[in-house]
């Protein structure tokens, strides 16, 4: 049996702190969201219509991010880029890595939509 009393009085006290990383938190999602979306919608377009010098670097850039995990992504983006010498808050680091992950999940869930699209629809103009 648990025998542990949630404290909820600690969380009422600081909920402007809780308001604060909430709104961070949205910030982060939709900033990430629209330079990754961005980035999907050019590495797709790359690989759709095969760009030649630019479909290998966005096919590497893809694999190497989906293969890895965000936490991994994550320190490698804070603390290796930090130590060359280009400090960085965790926000911003934070920011770059959401934003490069989802650019390579975008770029395939785009370019998969894109084939879908039949050669006729496409010949028509629709």
């Amino acid at each position: 049996m648990i025998d542990y009393v949630f404290q909820w009085d600690i969380i009422f006290r600081n909920y402007d702190l809780f308001l604060k990383g909430i709104w961070l938190t949205v910030r982060l999602a939709g900033t990430a969201t629209f330079f990754g979306l961005l980035i999907g919608i050019v590495g797709a377009g790359c690989k759709s219509f095969r760009i030649v010098p630019f479909n290998r670097i966005v096919a590497i850039y893809v694999e190497i991010i989906r293969n890895t995990p965000f936490i991994v992504q994550l320190f490698f983006i804070f603390f290796g880029i930090s130590s060359l010498g280009w400090r960085m808050s965790a926000g911003q680091a934070a920011l770059i890595a959401l934003t490069a992950n989802l650019g390579a999940y975008a770029t395939e869930i785009v370019r998969a939509g894109i084939e879908t699209i039949h050669r006729s629809q496409i010949e028509a103009g629709y």
